[in-house]
């Protein structure tokens, strides 16, 4: 069990930068894959980013490679998502999610994920 809290959201400008948080609860939360997803209105809830239980592997949607930055700090219970050259087609509530697995496995399809938080809107204005 493990309880998922985001922060960071905001309005950016395109071709600007974010870094959005998501902070877990409990002692385990290295035992657990993370990623980041997105959903826009209207859409799709979409994969972003993955991450496994250390850190090593990460894996990312091709529209966020080479602009977006998965990491995580298993001391501080937080995984990260460092956003460069932002787009206004990037505007989306953005979720963090975690699913406790072996280690070195990242996941990239939503209905895999075991637990959510609750979003944080990202706005990206032209």
């Amino acid at each position: 069990q493990v309880q998922l809290v985001e922060s960071g959201g905001g309005l950016v400008q395109a071709g600007g930068s974010l870094r959005l948080s998501c902070t877990a609860s409990g002692r385990t939360f290295s035992t657990y894959a993370t990623g980041w997803f997105r959903q826009a209105p209207g859409k799709e809830r979409e994969f972003v980013a993955a991450i496994n239980r250390s850190g090593g592997n990460t894996y990312y949607a091709d529209s966020m490679k080479g602009r977006f930055t998965i990491s995580r700090d298993n001391a501080k219970n937080t995984v990260y998502l460092e956003m460069n050259s932002l787009k206004p087609e990037d505007t989306a509530v953005y979720y963090c999610a975690a699913k406790e697995t072996s280690p070195g496995r990242v996941y990239i399809v939503a209905y895999e994920m075991d637990y959510w938080g609750k979003g944080t809107l990202v706005t990206v204005s032209s």
